[in-house]
């Protein structure tokens, strides 16, 4: 048996609980027996859910040329979420593959973005100090 000893608008009260069970208390207050209903309130949490959409697979940061033969062109998606740091080329560049095009920042560390195929620059979709999502489309080469 717990006591307990209440102020309520300055009139005190002495409790004992005598039992508890599921929501219903048996309690004796300045010698009178109750039942009480005990209604608990959900507690909510305080840590946040983080709720993330799914995020594609791929096999690799440059889509496959188009199959026809005529040269096709192909594009440069970023691979990791970051901030563009430095672009190294312009539109109308020819690039060889496995040159460096641009610099970003992922993860706190500078990542060199190369080029996969030769071919020469149709378009740049980003600026210097961009923030990028992975998957965004970088550069354009035809």
């Amino acid at each position: 048996m717990k006591k307990y000893s209440f102020t309520i608008s300055g009139n005190t009260y002495d409790v004992n609980l005598h039992a508890y069970e599921g929501n219903i208390a048996k309690i004796e207050v300045n010698g009178t027996l109750y039942d009480v209903e005990v209604h608990h309130a959900k507690s909510t949490t305080k840590t946040p859910t983080l709720v993330r959409s799914t995020v594609p697979t791929r096999k690799t940061n440059v889509e496959a040329p188009a199959a026809s033969g005529g040269g096709g062109s192909h594009t440069i998606k970023a691979p990791l979420p970051g901030n563009i740091i430095s672009i190294l080329i312009k539109e109308g560049d020819a690039v060889a593959k496995g040159q460096k095009l641009l610099v970003y920042e992922a993860m706190k560390m500078e990542n060199d973005v190369m080029a996969e195929a030769d071919g020469v620059v149709k378009s740049i979709k980003v600026n210097v100090g961009d923030s990028v999502l992975q998957g965004d489309t970088l550069i354009e080469i035809a």
